[in-house]
């Protein structure tokens, strides 16, 4: 059977269609631009087809699959109508797949993914053998956002986005926390939180478990609810464990345990399962990169949300000191102008250089009006800490500025969910240095 993906490039979509190639399934897909992901998925077996059009639809595709970034006006998604073909969206697909198994979804603002991965290696090192669809590579997976497991046992990040959640209807529910976030999705708080509600009232009395230091996740009335918490006797035994710094990575692995406590999984291979985990793709990554002959220390991070920000400049802080220099990408005009403030107070308490670079525009997801209200340059403006100074400009001219630091061996930080992360390509000579 053949299954075509809309959007097929997306971090989840590509997890999801690499589900399908181990099921049997001919995959094809589509994007609006070349990529790392759609590279791989095309030496997979994957047809890859750059941008969107009505041809790359025929009648011998049985399924289509978009990411929910796409609208019904996708020249694809309106052929596949046209054609009576079924459609779905890739928290629907996801869901329905999901019906196969005994689910275990992770959702909540942040850690998401990372917690995700911490609770798989748990499973896999108690001999569960799940499968996984995870938002984010892990090198045990290949440095894929897949593992295909031979067990019923299937974990699952669970985005919020665009109210995705309320697809899903997992057999165990784990939310880390709830902050205000997504704000071309939700109004305000009040809104976040009512789709949370709505989500779990669907879980009826499966059991969920719940971030008992968060404020916002104890408005949530859950009959079968489980706690984990910062406070835990546990922590001591975790932290000697856990090779990722940042408390935040501490509260993932403290919601992975109690997830793996409620599985009747052993202290034992619960640690050893955390022991395990090595960190992902762009969360606190820590690599060795060649730049003109010289070996240089980088870390690569997704954060785009103020807490993550305080969260990855505190670790990189705590583990480098002064010799950290972060470069951090706004993501999202909308985001940025909403938590403007947020931003500056993170920014004010940073302890380590940071360069703030023009804010990545998501496509299909900004207004005029919004980018006239907030810039990188006017974010920094309202920055009173002196570490912290705005660098316009290009890849070129930021891999310019950064060449002075690295001949005085500092660590650099490449902070950002937009394409921020190509600079580490740039400043290893491996793409021209120009912001694409």
């Amino acid at each position: 059977m053949r299954i075509h993906f809309v959007g097929i490039g997306g971090i989840g979509v590509s997890a999801l269609a690499r589900h399908f190639i181990a099921e049997g399934w001919d995959v094809s897909g589509s994007d609006l631009k070349k990529s790392e992901i759609t590279d791989e998925l095309k030496d997979e077996g994957v047809r890859i087809q750059i941008g969107h059009d009505k041809n790359n639809i025929d009648s011998d595709i049985e399924k289509v699959v978009y990411t929910a970034a796409v609208n019904f006006d996708n020249p694809e998604i309106k052929e596949a109508i046209k054609m009576g073909i079924k459609i779905k969206s890739y928290p629907q697909a996801l869901a329905e797949v999901s019906k196969d198994y005994f689910t275990i979804a992770v959702s909540g603002t942040h850690g998401k993914s990372t917690t995700t991965a911490i609770t798989a290696m748990i499973l896999i090192e108690a001999g569960f053998d799940p499968t996984v669809i995870v938002g984010t590579k892990l090198s045990q997976f290949g440095s894929k956002n897949y593992r295909r497991g031979s067990s019923q046992y299937l974990i699952i990040e669970a985005d919020e986005w665009n109210k995705s959640i309320l697809n899903y209807s997992p057999d165990l529910a784990t939310i880390t926390n709830l902050e205000l976030e997504h704000l071309d999705s939700y109004s305000d708080i009040d809104d976040l939180i009512g789709t949370f509600r709505e989500y779990l009232s669907g879980l009826k009395d499966k059991p969920v478990i719940l971030n008992d230091d968060d404020s916002n996740l104890k408005k949530l009335k859950v009959k079968n609810r489980h706690f984990f918490s910062v406070n835990s006797p546990i922590k001591e035994e975790i932290k000697k464990v856990l090779k990722v710094p940042g408390d935040h990575n501490l509260e993932n692995a403290l919601a992975a345990y109690k997830t793996a406590e409620l599985l009747k999984i052993p202290k034992e291979k619960i640690l050893r399962g955390i022991a395990n985990y090595e960190g992902i793709w762009r969360r606190f990554e820590e690599k060795e990169i060649t730049v003109s002959g010289q070996k240089i220390n980088i870390v690569q991070d997704y954060a785009h949300h103020p807490t993550e920000l305080r969260a990855t400049l505190k670790a990189l802080s705590d583990k480098y000191g002064e010799k950290a220099v972060a470069v951090f990408q706004p993501h999202q005009y909308k985001r940025t102008a909403h938590l403007r403030d947020q931003f500056i107070e993170v920014l004010n308490e940073s302890e380590i250089k940071v360069f703030v670079v023009d804010i990545y525009s998501v496509a299909g997801r900004e207004s005029k009006e919004v980018k006239k209200k907030i810039s990188s340059r006017e974010l920094v403006e309202g920055v009173k800490n002196e570490k912290v100074d705005y660098l316009p400009g290009g890849f070129g001219e930021i891999k310019k500025k950064l060449e002075e630091y690295l001949q005085r061996g500092k660590i650099i930080a490449i902070i950002g969910a937009g394409d921020i992360y190509r600079l580490e390509e740039v400043l290893k000579g491996q793409i021209k240095s120009k912001n694409k």
